[in-house]
């Protein structure tokens, strides 16, 4: 199992106290994938939001992977996600985005797109429509075009229902063989099995418990196998969220979560993100979760749904995710956290988790691509 991180400008409440909370959380980030990069992480997935106050203004990830791929090294940087619906952000600016970022990384980067998960950020972009079923159609249309545009010599066109395009050439091409790898993000259990029959890997933000994933796990490996790619070679991934805080110590640990204001990130992710499916008690926005107390943090690492602990409680919890077969776990840092205490988590994790799990030195879509363009 590989291992990566996800940044997405979460502000919060430090707006209310600081003026200057939405750029320290940004720069915050980079540091964040700075410092993974040289723990031993093999991606980070930087996210494409607008309108969504507090909870995320990373909006131009863009431009912000395009200043971690001078700033880094080794990591590979995904868009996670860049959204194609043409009325957000043209697909021929995405192909040409992403191959222009693939040239800036030397091949590290990693395409991760998706429909967007919240009426309030994707309806913005879409006067009359009040449906999020709509964005599927318009998204399904498009995907397949992306592996044209980079590999075709002059891009043959395309008249669909919701864009065109006439025949035209579209530069750059990706940089050395074949094109980056292409993820989806999925929520839905039919949407991990439409991702395999694509071909495409799965970015899994809306993940649950451990024991709740295997199976939806199990099928994707199993519709995989008979994928029909739309690019060209099949990314057999699914990567896996959960919130990670690792210290010295099992107190410290929680004492730092408890402390993270953890309660109000998650109210947040269900105002804004309203196609995931609302569990028993999440209230309705603007009423809160309540505080979370050490008995709850206890109680969310006994049942899967947080990595916490020290760093051998954080590896036996990584392994959990190992065995219930994901590919690649990656790591939410919550902004409500501290800069030292979340650096020291990256370190930690780096340190005594990683290297323990992930002994292959090549990254698996590295291997897919090269074994395609070879």
């Amino acid at each position: 199992m590989e291992f990566g991180l996800f940044v997405q400008g979460y502000v919060g409440k430090r707006a209310e106290t600081d003026p200057l909370a939405e750029h320290k959380a940004l720069m915050e980030e980079t540091e964040y994938v700075i410092q993974a990069d040289k723990s031993g992480f093999k991606y980070a997935w930087a996210s494409e939001h607008h309108f969504l106050e507090e909870y995320s203004h990373l909006s131009a990830n863009d431009v912000f992977l395009g200043y971690l791929a001078h700033a880094t090294e080794r990591i590979h940087l995904g868009s996670g996600i860049f959204n194609p619906l043409a009325q957000v952000n043209h697909p021929v600016k995405v192909a040409e985005k992403v191959a222009m970022l693939d040239h800036l990384s030397e091949g590290r980067f990693e395409f991760g797109s998706g429909r967007g998960a919240g009426s309030h950020e994707i309806l913005g972009f879409l006067p009359g429509i009040t449906d999020m079923n709509h964005t599927k159609e318009i998204w399904e249309e498009t995907i397949a075009e992306f592996p044209k545009m980079w590999l075709q010599e002059e891009y043959v066109g395309f008249q669909g229902k919701h864009w065109q395009l006439p025949p035209r050439k579209i530069f750059p091409k990706p940089y050395g063989a074949s094109h980056p790898a292409m993820w989806y993000a999925a929520g839905s259990p039919t949407s991990y099995a439409m991702a395999a029959k694509k071909g495409l890997g799965v970015l899994g933000f809306s993940v649950q418990k451990v024991s709740d994933m295997e199976w939806v796990l199990e099928q994707y490996k199993t519709a995989i196998r008979d994928a029909e790619p739309i690019g060209d070679f099949v990314n057999d991934n699914v990567m896996v969220t959960s919130t990670a805080i690792c210290a010295e110590t099992h107190d410290k640990a929680v004492e730092i979560a408890v402390n993270g204001g953890l309660n109000y990130l998650q109210s947040l992710v269900f105002r804004y993100h309203d196609t995931f499916p609302r569990p028993d008690g999440i209230p309705e926005w603007p009423e809160l979760l309540p505080d979370y107390t050490t008995e709850i943090i206890e109680l969310l690492i006994a049942e899967e749904l947080m990595i916490c602990g020290d760093p051998d409680e954080v590896l036996g919890q990584c392994k959990r995710w190992e065995q219930a077969g994901a590919d690649q776990l990656s790591f939410g840092l919550p902004i409500g956290v501290s800069y030292e205490d979340t650096m020291n988590s990256i370190k930690l994790i780096g340190e005594h988790v990683i290297p323990k799990i992930d002994t292959d030195p090549v990254h698996r879509t590295t291997r897919f691509r090269q074994a395609t363009g070879s």
